[in-house]
């Protein structure tokens, strides 16, 4: 800082010369929380006009920005804004309070906002949609919301998440402005060979103007619970396990020959549950025209459901939002 205010008065002490830019004005003190801890005292020069201001300290700075991305990043972790505190506290010799943790977590919604408004490259083989229910705590109580989903996968493996709104319904119209707006941002499905689907009417419609010559895959997973429910109970186990040897099947032509064999058997037994996987069976076996090593991460939307079990466990112990409607 003793440097910075020799450079802004372009005088060193006691010089005198006319390019001189003003004089010293002794110090004040600041505390600093930086990442090796609380520094306390720190004399900061000033200049007689007040129109210094050490580049390394910005105006009424209290925190290095590494201090509040760390904090950022224990609340990323799950960890509640009154816990950040008990945390920080041992580690840094100076906790911050809730309110204190909510003003520095406010950033993270301009990160938000910049994830939704970055261009996507059309790369993707694979593209995974669904709709995901998560409980978020409110003034009022615990409250549903519903996020429109999309996963993407490359030729090479990588996996991401593509995009994710808020939306009060899958509905057609819902669902076309979410996929209208990632072919705006650059996924225009030029490499796309198939797209997963729960089975939602709406998005079914949705696709088929969106994205209509991409091949759609019916989710297994979600395919087998509409199944468990059409189905006395005392056969749930023994049927399902038999429709699960479908998709397990290691060509197209065996897994048709395998659900034959599984409507012969239970045709009289349960004739709706039959007719569930049979109505779609199609698209049910539409993953099997990808290379086989790809199958078992197509053929469902199980990987939206696994990033969000991670979203749900960080979730849970964050307050809820102010009245304010953050």
């Amino acid at each position: 800082m003793e440097e910075e205010l020799v450079a802004h008065l372009q005088a060193s002490w006691y010089q005198r010369h006319p390019d001189r830019q003003g004089y010293r004005n002794g110090y004040r003190k600041r505390n600093l929380f930086t990442r090796w801890g609380l520094l306390e005292e720190l004399r900061v020069p000033r200049d007689r006009d007040g129109r210094f201001t050490p580049p390394v300290l910005e105006g009424y700075q209290r925190r290095q920005e590494e201090v509040n991305v760390a904090i950022q990043e224990l609340f990323l972790r799950g960890i509640s804004t009154r816990q950040v505190q008990a945390v920080v506290q041992p580690l840094m010799g100076e906790g911050v309070s809730a309110q204190t943790v909510s003003r520095i977590c406010r950033s993270l919604d301009r990160e938000v906002a910049r994830y939704h408004r970055r261009t996507l490259v059309d790369g993707y083989v694979y593209l995974l949609l669904d709709g995901v229910v998560l409980k978020v705590k409110s003034p009022t109580g615990v409250k549903k919301r519903l996020l429109l989903c999309a996963y993407g996968v490359t030729a090479s493996g990588t996996r991401e998440l593509l995009s994710f709104r808020q939306a009060t319904a899958e509905s057609e119209a819902q669902w076309e402005a979410f996929l209208q707006d990632l072919y705006e941002r650059g996924l225009v499905g030029n490499s796309l060979r198939l797209i997963t689907i729960d089975g939602c009417p709406g998005l079914r419609r949705a696709l088929e103007l969106v994205y209509p010559y991409v091949p759609v895959q019916r989710c297994w997973a979600h395919k087998l619970r509409n199944v468990a429910a059409k189905l006395p109970r005392r056969y749930q186990k023994a049927c399902l396990a038999e429709a699960k040897e479908i998709y397990q099947a290691s060509s197209q032509r065996q897994a048709v020959a395998r659900f034959r064999d599984w409507a012969s058997r239970w045709q009289h037994v349960a004739p709706k549950a039959v007719h569930c996987i049979e109505e779609d069976l199609e698209e049910l076996l539409n993953f099997m025209a990808c290379p086989p090593a790809h199958w078992r991460k197509v053929r469902t939307t199980n990987a939206i459901e696994r990033a969000f079990r991670e979203v749900r466990r960080r979730t849970r112990p964050m307050s809820c939002p102010d009245l304010s409607g953050r």
